[in-house]
C-alpha cells in the first residue's frame, strides 16, 4: 500500500490523482509543508512524499513518472521516442509553467516578508500567460502528447488550477475547455475529495 504525504492543496494531488488514474490504492496523510509530519519523511520538510514500502520518494513530478513508469500506464515506454517528446513536454511544463506558479506563491507567502518582493507578481503572471498561449497552440489532440491522458496531462491540469487559485488572468477557452475536461474525470475527483 502506498501512502502519500501532504496537503490535498498542494502538488501531493498530483500524486494522488494519479493513483486514482492508475486504480492503486493508497493511504494518505494530510499535512502542510514543514510540519512535523512532513519531516518524518522528508528531512526538509517538502511535500509530496510517497512511502512505497521501505522507500520514500519525493518531488510530486518523479513521484507521478515512478508511478507511471512502475505500473507501465500514463506513459510512454522508457527509450522510446514517444518518451523522449513527453519527458520534453514534462520538462518544459515545468519550467514554464510550475516554477512561474511556485516563484509567485514564494513571493506571496513562503518568503519571510522582508524578502518578498511583490512587483515581480505582474511579470510572473505575464510570462504564466505566454506559456498558457503557447500550451494551446500545442494542444491538438484530447491529450496533450495525443489520444491517451499521460503524466504531462495531470501536471499541466494542476498548473492551470493553482493559476485560477493565484488569482491569474483565465487562460484562453480552448485550454479552459480542455481543463475542465480533465477536471471531470472520475479519478480527478475522487482525489478532490481527499482530506485537506
Amino acid at each position: 500500500m502506498y501512502k502519500v504525504i501532504g496537503a490535498t492543496k498542494s502538488r501531493a494531488f498530483r500524486v494522488m490523482w494519479m493513483l486514482e488514474e492508475l486504480g492503486v490504492p493508497y493511504d494518505h496523510v494530510a499535512c502542510g509543508p514543514r510540519s512535523d509530519e512532513a519531516k518524518k519523511y522528508n528531512p526538509t520538510g517538502k511535500i509530496p512524499a510517497l512511502l512505497d514500502g521501505d522507500e520514500i520518494l519525493t518531488d510530486s513530478v518523479a513521484i507521478m513518472q515512478y508511478l507511471a513508469d512502475k505500473h507501465g500506464n500514463l506513459t510512454a515506454p522508457a527509450g522510446t521516442p514517444d518518451r523522449a517528446r513527453q519527458d520534453a513536454m514534462t520538462f518544459w511544463l515545468i519550467d514554464e509553467m510550475d516554477a512561474i506558479l511556485w516563484a509567485t506563491a514564494k513571493h506571496s507567502f513562503v518568503f519571510p516578508e522582508e524578502q518578498r518582493v511583490p512587483e515581480i507578481k505582474d511579470s510572473l503572471k505575464s510570462e504564466f500567460a505566454r506559456s498558457a498561449k503557447t500550451l494551446s497552440e500545442r494542444l491538438e489532440g484530447p491529450f496533450l502528447m495525443g489520444d491517451t491522458v499521460t503524466v504531462p496531462d495531470l501536471l499541466a491540469t494542476h498548473c492551470i488550477n493553482w493559476s485560477i487559485g493565484a488569482g491569474f488572468a483565465p487562460v484562453d477557452d480552448k485550454l479552459g475547455a480542455w481543463a475542465k475536461t480533465m477536471r471531470e474525470r472520475p479519478a480527478f475527483k475522487a482525489a478532490a475529495t481527499k482530506e485537506a
